[in-house]
């Protein structure tokens, strides 16, 4: 595998899911494949669970990770073609992206959209500029439009805790206080639209998904009829797609209740705002799945590294 930066990447989830499941089992039983291999983490955005999951990740195989918060360590970086860099940028991603990869054997990358200019955000630039400027392969630690490690990990997530053969997962909006991207929600259902389970997605009238994502995924406006028969509940808050960026409704009705799951389990990707995206009383219950997804963070992140490793070695 070349790259991994969309839940496109993936061939097979099933496979993947159940070699992902025998690293956890062992997670050190390929550490001599990344022997004198290095990966450079470049954050252009904060982190936690993708920073120490991917470090962790790439220990376990061996490999020696380099961390730069870009934002706040480097030059700030130009990504316009052309550009008279007249201006604050001191660097330009054609030099800065063939540098370091002379410094690591994958880059992966971190940079979240700027909510105000759509065009801009699908195109990638940040994400792109590095598959087409560096040398090394490139791993999406979550990009504008899509998140496809946490994608991945959640596709486990429900694997591992699943009682039958067909579960009903819901992918739930709800309320915040700011503006959030839609990446994790995005590569949430393309990845589900890849496994064997009874999806659907509830948000209120204005927070629609891009429809080119969805498809035929049905679409329910009311939480209630979603959540009927639900053993998955899936929640994130996402701005409004159609009025790009948007915060166009707040509604608390729409956070997440035990009264309303009843006995499915919650996940969610973390950082989560208690009481405002879900009430207490689900997270501090075994209902909540966050935590174990959390944990596979780790081992999601360690496949995608090691397939990359197989077909660099």
């Amino acid at each position: 595998m070349k790259h991994y930066t969309s839940i496109n990447d993936i061939d097979n989830i099933n496979t993947w899911i159940e070699e992902a499941k025998q690293l956890k089992a062992n997670p050190l039983e390929h550490i001599v494949l990344g022997k004198n291999k290095t990966l450079g983490l470049l954050f252009f955005n904060s982190s936690l669970r993708t920073r120490l999951s991917t470090q962790k990740a790439a220990l376990n195989l061996g490999m020696n990770p380099i961390v730069m918060n870009v934002s706040g360590d480097a030059w700030g970086i130009e990504f316009g073609d052309g550009t008279v860099m007249n201006g604050n940028t001191a660097e330009h991603i054609k030099e800065a992206a063939a540098v370091v990869s002379q410094y690591c054997d994958i880059i992966a990358v971190r940079a979240f959209p700027s909510l105000t200019d759509k065009a801009k955000d699908e195109s990638e630039q940040v994400l792109n500029s590095f598959k087409k400027f560096a040398s090394v392969p490139i791993v999406n630690m979550e990009s504008a439009t899509g998140h496809p490690l946490q994608g991945l990990t959640d596709a486990i997530t429900i694997s591992e805790h699943a009682k039958v053969k067909k579960p009903k997962v819901v992918l739930s909006w709800a309320p915040h206080i700011k503006a959030l991207p839609h990446a994790v929600a995005n590569s949430f259902v393309q990845v589900m639209q890849k496994m064997d389970v009874e999806f659907v997605i509830t948000n209120p009238e204005g927070y629609d998904l891009n429809s080119e994502i969805t498809g035929n995924t049905p679409i329910f406006h009311d939480q209630k009829e979603a959540f009927k028969d639900a053993d998955f509940v899936y929640t994130k808050n996402w701005s409004s797609y159609e009025d790009y960026g948007k915060v166009i409704n707040t509604d608390p009705n729409w956070m997440i209740t035990k009264d309303k799951i009843g006995d499915a389990k919650f996940m969610h990707c973390l950082p989560v705002r208690r009481n405002v995206v879900v009430e207490d009383a689900v997270l501090d219950t075994d209902s909540s799945l966050v935590i174990e997804q959390a944990n596979n963070r780790t081992y999601a992140a360690q496949l995608v590294l090691k397939k990359i490793l197989e077909d660099l070695n």
